[in-house]
């Protein structure tokens, strides 16, 4: 199964407290406002919040799945995804909630104990 821009769109608005809105001419999910989320100009990667100390090892991992523009995600904590290279909708949602976490205020995540990652999964 290929992960889509709607399935992006579907999870994303699937979460507590978001809302899409458009910025720079592209779709972007922000929860309280701050950007979680945004789909690349061609549908087929989007940008998500990762701590900068996460990104290298991510990609190093995973280069076929994760990556940054260089000289544009250098110094900001973002990280880009090519959705073709995600397994499913399933780890699709993994990224976004974690996503999510990240820009969420911290009594809406409290709020929403079914959105914290499993302590089982390290």
């Amino acid at each position: 199964m290929t992960v889509t821009a709607d399935d992006v769109r579907a999870i994303a608005l699937s979460l507590p407290d978001t809302a899409e809105k458009l910025a720079w001419g592209r779709p972007t999910f922000r929860v309280t406002g701050k950007i979680f989320a945004a789909l690349g100009d061609d549908d087929a990667t989007m940008g998500v919040k990762c701590p900068v100390e996460d990104r290298a090892e991510l990609i190093a991992s995973e280069p076929e799945k994760f990556f940054v523009r260089e000289g544009h995600d250098d110094t900001y904590a973002w990280l880009r995804v090519r959705l073709a290279a995600l397994d499913d909708t399933v780890e699709l949602n993994a990224v976004l909630t974690d996503s999510w976490r990240q820009a969420a205020p911290r009594r809406l995540v409290a709020a929403h104990p079914e959105l914290s990652p499993d302590p089982a999964d390290g």
